[in-house]
């Protein structure tokens, strides 16, 4: 599967989740952005751009949000209308999500996270952790999938904990998971905006990748034409592969509830 952490001169090749007269879902790759933005003016290829040429120059339009260092799960409708269609479904809160995300500490075994974000304006670097309207409500259900602990003092602690966890948010504002997870203090390894910059080397360093530990696993809704029920998945990749096979996991039962294809 093609990554995108520098973007090569060949145009990555996007894996095929799901193709119909009215709907794409593709993996995308962390370090990808979905559509081109003011901050990106140096990034040669996009989401967009390189599925609507794997289908042969047809438009595609956004349903939902992945950030660029997200990896999974990427929507598009084929048309305005169906885009229209699946956008109201995620308002109305008909389409149900769940992420994988890697973070700092041991979260209780499961919880949720309730906590009003209010907008960011990404694109004023100036700006970029100041917020531009009036808080909204934003709810995050998360379970602990597994835990691991490593004897290395990054902190005022002898040895450093981590935790995988599954997220299923019941809203979608800008950076639910991530600004949830920095608010219950467990944020996700690999967020330079939010997480901690040592834990972060130090993971890199380790597996040999930086990157942003978040990817979306799957999403279940109502098919636009038709409203037949649809689940789509796309499995983590050979870097999430490689840090579930660290030595050390101890797995809670939830891991063995569709999040995870094994653990081990």
């Amino acid at each position: 599967m093609a990554t995108c952490a520098k973007c090569p001169d060949v145009p990555p090749l996007l894996q095929l989740l799901h193709l119909d007269p009215w709907l794409v879902a593709v993996y995308k790759p962390a370090g990808l952005l979905v559509h081109r933005t003011p901050l990106a003016r140096r990034d040669e290829y996009f989401a967009l751009q390189l599925v609507r040429d794997q289908l042969g120059g047809a438009h595609v339009y956004p349903v939902h949000r992945l950030d660029r260092g997200t990896s999974g799960l990427l929507l598009l409708a084929r048309d305005p209308d169906t885009a229209r269609r699946v956008g109201l479904q995620f308002e109305s809160h008909g389409v149900a999500k769940r992420y994988l995300a890697f973070v700092r500490g041991w979260t209780a075994a499961a919880g949720s996270v309730d906590h009003a974000l209010s907008r960011i304006d990404e694109d004023r670097p100036d700006t970029s952790r100041g917020v531009s309207q009036e808080p909204q409500s934003a709810l995050t259900h998360y379970q602990r999938l597994g835990r691991i602990e490593r004897p290395v003092a990054l902190g005022p602690h002898p040895s450093s904990r981590y935790a995988l966890l599954g997220l299923s948010p019941e809203t979608g504002r800008q950076h639910q998971i991530r600004r949830h997870l920095k608010h219950i203090s467990h944020p996700i390894i690999g967020d330079a905006t939010y997480g901690k910059g040592l834990h972060n080397r130090w993971w890199a360093e380790q597996l040999g990748l930086q990157r942003l530990w978040l990817h979306a696993l799957e999403m279940r809704l109502q098919h636009p034409q038709g409203g037949q029920p649809l689940t789509l998945r796309a499995e983590p990749g050979i870097d999430w592969q490689q840090l579930q096979a660290q030595p050390g996991w101890a797995w809670d039962a939830p891991a063995q509830d569709g999040w995870l294809p094994s653990v081990g």
